[in-house]
């Protein structure tokens, strides 16, 4: 938060499938004040986007006459608004082009922002919501390389002169929840605490045999099995031989990758840092509002900010 008396200038939002925030952003591009609320896309029964929106900011709105920005999955088919997607390459001033205004009930004007797709050899891949991080990334100085968005589904996403120039999905984190909840796989796990000598072992594994993930994966019945990790740390031990199967691919993608930031908020990404650096990869981390800044950028670029 920026604790310094600061002009408002624009409202964000970044409204996902499990969680929302929304930010008080002033005319520098900084964060005055905060909200979120646990009413991601999925939680929002018949959707009452509006009146969820109303009362996470309707304090500011009261207020102030400010521009809305919303990104993320509230634009997707099961979300509030459908917004197409717009090809590679893709920055600030494409998705300002792109914006889709919403007038709601109540008068308020909701710009949201599109999201973004990529054509590779076996099909598409889309995004919603990244997009508008990354290029707030690049108020960082972060305009170049490669990014990695932990998740459910994880986003690999390579940057160019401060704009998204193609990005790969992994499924590694859904694959990880159907595997422990559905599996035999799952029998053994408990939640103990961080295990990270299980996680660098199966992060290992998946580094160097990337390709034998489905052999590989027995092990996790296996080696506790045979009292070679405890039964207790098997999650972690799937948790680092997947995250180390997503990585080794990448960096088949993305051959001359030498360091990626890490977008994330929460102890997922410290797990990526370690799978990371045992690759070779040297890290650095994006602030947690970093939407908060492609949310301005985008606003700038389409006139709606000064």
């Amino acid at each position: 938060m920026n604790s310094a008396v600061s002009e408002p200038a624009l409202i964000g939002v970044d409204w996902g499938t499990s969680s929302l925030r929304a930010f008080l952003i002033d005319t520098d591009g900084q964060v005055i004040e905060g909200v979120s609320s646990p009413e991601g896309i999925m939680q929002v029964s018949g959707n009452t986007f509006e009146a969820v929106l109303d009362r996470l900011i309707g304090p500011w709105v009261s207020q102030t006459d400010l521009p809305i920005l919303a990104s993320g999955m509230i634009t997707s088919r099961n979300g509030w608004v459908e917004t197409p997607y717009e090809q590679m390459p893709l920055g600030a001033c494409r998705l300002a082009q792109a914006l889709v205004p919403h007038d709601t009930e109540s008068g308020v004007r909701v710009h949201f922002v599109t999201g973004a797709s990529v054509e590779h050899a076996g099909g598409p891949d889309v995004m919603r919501g990244e997009e508008a991080q990354i290029i707030g990334a690049s108020a960082l100085g972060l305009s170049e390389g490669a990014f990695v968005m932990p998740g459910t589904h994880s986003k690999w996403v390579q940057v160019a002169d401060g704009k998204i120039v193609d990005f790969s999905t992994y499924m590694t984190g859904e694959i990880f929840a159907a595997l422990k909840g559905h599996t035999i796989l799952g029998t053994l796990m408990t939640d103990d605490t961080f295990d990270e000598e299980a996680f660098t072992i199966g992060a290992k594994a998946g580094l160097e045999g990337s390709s034998n993930l489905l052999h590989s994966l027995f092990h996790v019945r296996t080696l506790p099995l045979m009292g070679k990790i405890p039964n207790g740390a098997t999650a972690d031990y799937m948790s680092g031989l997947l995250i180390g199967t997503e990585i080794a691919a990448a960096i088949i993608d993305e051959s001359e990758m030498d360091a990626v930031t890490i977008v994330g908020r929460n102890d997922l990404s410290e797990r990526y840092e370690i799978a990371l650096r045992l690759a070779g990869l040297e890290c650095r981390h994006a602030p947690d509002d970093i939407v908060a800044k492609g949310h301005f950028l985008i606003a700038q670029a389409a006139g709606l900010v000064g």
